[in-house]
């Protein structure tokens, strides 16, 4: 098994990544786009406007639709508890992922994406069989977290399938296991896989409307996924791009954290402490530096790393040692691209680009 802590010191200052959705239909547009700008990580697109099929539910849920744990009514998937068959889908579900577990590649393979519902994935797969990894030092892959798609899930009654236990259990082990697949599946192609969870309901964490929703719940879910990525010889981050409580994901066995860094900077400074303990035990901070939003048309490679400056003064004056917090930084967008304009996503994956290069220039200066 790979050494999680030699993956992470391994990645260099400003090294530049996407976050997963781009607004395109086909993979022949979005992979172009993908290599010329992330080119030392790059990463599978995931293309919402292709429609429902590119959702979580099937990409990363297929195991609970055949093993007919979740059927759908319409457009919506419902955990299919009224169903006389229940205990014996929970069966056929549960002996499946201990064998995925135990390492039984047929049994790892159900947990599979799927090409109909992850053709990015695929299409990056093949290209990388076809051309090789070229400059890529890594591979990403990436999955919709375990709180954002449990709180969205119903049973047949209409209740939230976070709070019940089975069900949100039955969500951690599908996603789990679709992680080390993907760890697994890359990792094959020739180079360390990097592995984000897309977690976006993380600020819930300590909002009184979620009282039930308990930082240990959250940590346990998370942690849950990471061994699997962790046991595939991946190196896990997390995406949110909210701001959060940040000392739940440094106390985590994340390796990285990826946030808004344009928007909620000011975040991250009731925790500079946490970071810096983080940092210490070799945490990379992914800054999500570019807008994604119009905002970005505004922007330059100099006025971002410009605004970046200021965001590690101020943590510097909490303690944080700005060196270090440097060597240790990623640069991506603020959040997928999916639903903006084509041009827009271009402009911004060439502005992270632009803006890692010149940081990772201005770190080795420091050397």
């Amino acid at each position: 098994m790979q050494d999680s802590n030699a993956t992470k010191s391994s990645i260099p200052a400003g090294l530049v990544t996407g976050i997963g959705s781009l607004p395109f239909t086909t993979p022949e547009e979005a992979l172009p786009l993908i290599m010329q700008h992330c080119p030392q990580a790059p990463h599978w697109p995931q293309l919402p406007r292709r429609g429902g099929r590119e959702g979580f539910v099937f990409q990363f849920l297929t195991p609970l639709l055949t093993t007919r744990l979740l059927r759908l009514e319409g457009d919506k998937a419902v955990f299919n508890t009224d169903s006389p068959d229940w205990p014996a889908c929970l069966t056929e579900f549960y002996t499946l992922y201990l064998a995925a577990e135990a390492g039984e590649a047929a049994a790892l393979d159900y947990f599979a994406l799927p090409e109909e519902a992850a053709v990015g994935f695929h299409a990056f797969a093949r290209h990388l069989e076809v051309h090789g990894p070229g400059a890529a030092l890594f591979y990403k892959g990436h999955q919709a977290g375990p709180l954002t798609i449990a709180l969205q899930l119903k049973d047949h009654r209409g209740r939230i399938s976070y709070y019940d236990d089975q069900l949100r259990d039955l969500i951690v082990k599908s996603l789990a296991l679709n992680a080390r697949w993907q760890v697994r599946r890359l990792g094959a192609l020739g180079r360390p896989v990097i592995f984000f969870v897309d977690e976006p309901a993380i600020g819930v964490c300590g909002n009184s409307n979620y009282i039930t929703v308990t930082r240990q719940m959250v940590l346990d879910d998370l942690n849950a996924i990471f061994d699997q990525v962790h046991a595939a010889g991946g190196t896990v981050g997390v995406h949110s791009c909210d701001g959060i409580d940040w000392s739940l994901l440094y106390e985590s066995k994340v390796d990285i954290v990826n946030l808004d860094a344009f928007a909620y900077w000011q975040s991250l400074l009731p925790y500079a402490a946490e970071m810096k303990g983080f940092l210490a035990r070799g945490g990379v901070m992914a800054m999500g530096l570019v807008p994604t939003s119009a905002a970005a048309w505004q922007q330059t490679a100099d006025t971002l790393l410009a605004h970046l400056s200021t965001v590690y003064s101020e943590l510097a004056a909490r303690g944080v040692h700005r060196p270090v917090l440097a060597r240790q930084t990623m640069i991506t967008p603020a959040c997928g691209t999916g639903l903006l304009e084509p041009e827009l996503a271009v402009h911004i994956y060439s502005l992270a680009r632009q803006a890692g290069e010149k940081f990772a220039r201005e770190v080795a200066a420091l050397d």
